[in-house]
């Protein structure tokens, strides 16, 4: 098998446990081969948690999730240096960031420390306990979730931060058909027994993972699409030569990281499609996932209710595909 139709098995398998969020399981497939991080907003059971839970089990690598609190510790994440009495010194006791695939559930709800902890994590690949520095696992995916709902007892995350995941994801309720389809499977996952293991398909190994990412880099893409590609992040910054009023709508544009997770992302969902080559459909597909949290709105934007999603929407419209 190879690694694109093993990609493609690990998908459809995760879509089989996962049913109407199918932009949910792209997204995190397009992260993996991406190497970035996800951050996924949507209310209360829309199965974030069991979707990357699923995905986990299908991947040679070890899961683990973290439910943030107000009351949590930069050591409950990064591990901390515990006395040994019987010899007068101290052993690092690693934390839960040293595993693969990291579920950072209500990644709000955490102060200022812990989100800083974390960022160390997500941006170098590494955590710092003391003097000493720690290199985490090649295989190092943060999925992270907030809950649009409750706002008590929140802290907003620091743009710093939003710039280091790789998309930021909305999702949705179900439709009337597909919420029947999910009280059916419940239902038999009960009648079965819901802690024995999901049948899974062969785990997809780490090193085809890893050579799977290389190839992604090998997509064509032609010259044109990537000045279009480069000019959409651009247009996001200084939007006034694709309408005066999109000028008075931006504060601040997407960062160069938007650029490069931008053709990442494309890479990978053209991949996952089966193609060779990328085209304008991929990066206009990605791009709102890729830009909505680089951005920020003016006051007089917000004030009029225009929000991030219209005016990436604006720019899709506006600026020329080749």
């Amino acid at each position: 098998m190879t690694q694109q139709s093993s990609l493609q098995a690990l998908q459809q398998y995760v879509s089989q446990h996962i049913l109407a969020q199918e932009v949910l399981v792209e997204r995190l497939l397009i992260a993996l081969l991406a190497d970035g991080h996800l951050l996924v907003e949507g209310a209360p059971g829309l199965a974030k948690t069991r979707a990357i839970k699923v995905l986990s089990e299908g991947i040679e690598g070890d899961f683990h999730r973290i439910q943030f609190t107000p009351d949590l510790l930069p050591a409950d994440l990064t591990g901390t240096d515990i006395y040994r009495p019987q010899d007068g010194s101290f052993q690092f006791q690693r934390g839960p960031l040293f595993h693969n695939l990291i579920l950072a559930d209500e990644i709000n709800r955490a102060p200022a420390k812990v989100q800083s902890a974390l960022l160390e994590a997500m941006a170098e690949r590494q955590i710092t306990v003391g003097s000493k520095t720690y290199p985490l696992p090649k295989l190092f995916l943060v999925m992270a979730t907030q809950n649009p709902i409750e706002q008590e007892g929140t802290y907003p995350l620091p743009e710093a931060q939003l710039d280091r995941f790789l998309m930021h994801v909305f999702i949705d309720y179900p439709e009337a058909s597909a919420e029947r389809a999910i009280l059916r499977l419940t239902r038999e996952e009960a009648r079965q027994g819901r802690n024995e293991p999901l049948p899974s398909p062969q785990p997809l190994s780490q090193h085809d993972l890893f050579a799977a990412r290389t190839a992604i880099l090998d997509l064509h893409m032609a010259e044109g699409l990537e000045d279009y590609l480069v000019e959409l992040v651009v247009a996001s910054r200084d939007p006034a030569p694709y309408g005066a009023e999109l000028a008075g709508w931006i504060q601040y544009g997407a960062s160069p990281r938007a650029t490069a997770a931008l053709d990442r992302c494309a890479r990978a969902r053209a991949w996952l499609r089966g193609r060779d080559y990328v085209d304008p459909e991929d990066i206009q597909a990605v791009a709102y996932d890729v830009m909505r949290h680089r951005i920020i709105l003016s006051y007089e934007a917000e004030a009029e209710g225009i929000t991030r999603d219209h005016f990436i929407g604006e720019l899709l419209q506006r600026v020329a595909v080749p």
